[in-house]
């Protein structure tokens, strides 16, 4: 053979071909393992978590102690990956994965399971939702639903015994959060069987269920509701009168409970999913405060209002101009706002969810202690989303705020961002259900920012009203840590609040009686917003001219909820890949 001087070179291309070929391999092979190690994990924790047909989740000791040992178990299986072997998504997977599982670990073991509940609800509203997460396609469908209602006298008895242990512990919730309380068990009460909220499903007659058939489900319902809730939510309404109430603990900070310190840090990561301390997040509330403080006195400026800023704030939450007269006219004027969003939503996004969503009342049971609005995602593919509108105490629902809470619940808020994560069909299971409040929240903060691109904010009140919006999340990094961290009085929170918000007095303390029951959960939005609009000026200041607002949102939502770590790789990741598109 006439050896032409190429021979080495022929080899060595051919030993950089199987080299890349062993990677290419050995990546494969690990993404397959770690993807079937996250099934299982997944399906493990379905089974933990949801309740056979018929039946309620069990929170008995010994059920709570077996998914602990189950989760650490996981944990440290994902532990001993090496994550740098696997590919991009598998990577964003991973850290989801350990996300969920962590949060679950710390909550049982700094004892989260002995107060279940906050000052806005608990494990008995959450019951009340049972009709509507319910599937009901035939008979079978309306047996097990009564089995179910059967199973709420166990069900409540566990959650009390915890809460029995709690009072025993220490760990309760302040008796400040709880005033009224009760109130929100004894409505599920009802002398007439048809008229309580479980009974909703038998309210109309299917048309697959013969007369005889339906008349036997009817009657077994309301017969549950008789003898087996109202019993158990008057047994709990009695608890809380008698002992819980009485008992819990008169300090306000997360910090005094037992291991405080560490689960008040704990909560603070998890929630904001960063690594900051109570210090350096009262900080940043600071700063924020004093900015936004200053854009708000220029409007007033604008207005030429002759007063001080608290004279013009009593101002706004007095004078009946700002306010609906009746539920409907709040509720219109939410849908009409909604709407408005809806038509502007192609300018800044490339992917709009095929889910629709509504506008309705916050359901009345919990209405008086619940927050000015919220969303409620759809659970199943055959249900719209819903935008929760409050219209308790219509003098304390100011119209000049409803721009910026339809921006934030509705579109371009939690409903595009988590219906398009529900419907990304190439996520895994785990990741289409995913929520992480500071990706979410922050993105519905920055939806608030997103109305002045929009064509909203037109009127000076509706613009203070967007930035009583944002001063109200700046005001939480101070008002949380301050309480949970830094010895601050209940009193201290709301006057601050107070001093700094348009928010009405009614929604001030039920907002500060929030971030009691709820530790850290709200320093969420604020940071989460800094963190979008930071990468946002990142990627515009990179890219120029060749910046797309709608890609940009595309790359934010594209793999749905993500810790701000990871979104941050994302957004990175986007920059140099249009960077190097254009050399």
């Amino acid at each position: 053979m006439k050896n032409t001087g190429t021979t080495p070179i022929l080899i060595l291309n051919l030993a950089f071909a199987l080299l890349l070929t062993g990677c290419a391999l050995s990546r494969q092979s690990a993404d397959q393992s770690f993807t079937e190690l996250a099934q299982q994990l997944w399906q493990a924790e379905q089974q933990l978590s949801d309740a056979g047909p018929g039946e309620l989740t069990d929170m008995s000791e010994a059920a709570l102690a077996r998914r602990q040992q189950q989760r650490l178990g996981w944990q440290a299986k994902l532990q001993q990956l090496d994550v740098t072997t696997l590919s991009e998504q598998n990577r964003i997977n991973y850290a989801i994965l350990q996300y969920r599982l962590a949060d679950a670990i710390d909550e049982y073991r700094f004892g989260a399971h002995l107060m279940p509940l906050t000052s806005e609800s608990g494990f008995h509203t959450n019951l009340g939702f049972l009709p509507q997460r319910s599937v009901f396609r035939n008979a079978e469908d309306y047996r097990l639903y009564i089995q179910k209602l059967a199973a709420i006298p166990r069900y409540m008895q566990q959650q009390t015994h915890w809460m029995q242990q709690g009072l025993a512990s220490g760990v309760t919730q302040p008796k400040a959060v709880l005033k009224g309380f009760e109130q929100s068990i004894i409505s599920y009460v009802v002398a007439d069987a048809t008229q309580s909220v479980f009974y909703r499903p038998f309210l109309r007659q299917p048309a697959y269920i013969n007369d005889a058939d339906w008349q036997q489900l009817t009657t077994q319902a309301a017969e549950q509701i008789r003898t087996a809730v109202n019993p158990a939510y008057q047994d709990f309404y009695e608890f809380m009168l008698q002992q819980y109430l009485p008992g819990a603990r008169d300090s306000i900070a997360a910090s005094d409970l037992p291991n405080g310190v560490a689960w008040y840090q704990n909560r603070l990561e998890h929630y904001t999913t960063l690594a900051l301390t109570p210090q350096q997040v009262h900080d940043i509330g600071l700063s924020e405060v004093k900015r936004i403080r200053s854009e708000m006195q220029q409007v007033i400026d604008e207005l030429g209002f002759d007063g001080s800023f608290a004279e013009f704030v009593q101002f706004l939450r007095t004078d009946a101009q700002f306010y609906a007269k009746t539920p409907d006219e709040l509720m219109r004027y939410a849908a009409y706002l909604s709407k408005k969003a809806d038509a502007q939503l192609p300018k800044l996004f490339k992917t709009l969810p095929r889910t629709p969503y509504g506008v309705v009342p916050v359901p009345a049971e919990i209405a008086p202690k619940y927050t000015t609005g919220r969303y409620s995602g759809a659970s199943r593919d055959d249900q719209a989303g819903f935008y929760w509108v409050n219209t308790y105490r219509l003098d304390r629902r100011p119209l000049y705020e409803m721009e910026a809470l339809t921006l934030h619940e509705a579109v371009p808020g939690h409903h595009l961002q988590i219906s398009l994560s529900r419907e990304h069909s190439e996520l895994p299971d785990y990741r289409r259900s995913f929520y992480t409040s500071a990706f979410g929240e922050g993105w519905g903060l920055y939806a608030e920012y997103l109305g002045l691109e929009m064509g909203f904010y037109q009127q000076p009140y509706s613009n203070f009203g967007r930035l009583t919006y944002e001063m109200w999340r700046a005001a939480r990094l101070v008002v949380d840590t301050g309480m949970h961290s830094m010895g601050w009085t209940r009193q201290q929170a709301i006057d601050f609040l107070a001093a700094n918000t348009a928010l009405s007095m009614h929604n001030v303390t039920t907002e500060i009686d929030r971030y009691i029951s709820w530790p850290a959960q709200a320093l969420s939005y604020k940071l989460g917003e800094i963190t979008i609009k930071r990468l946002r000026a990142e990627a515009q200041t990179a890219l120029g001219e060749r910046f797309d607002i709608r890609e940009f949102h595309d790359v934010v939502l594209s793999n749905g909820s993500l810790p701000l770590a990871v979104l941050e790789q994302q957004v990175r990741a986007y920059i140099a890949r249009q960077q190097g598109s254009d050399k």
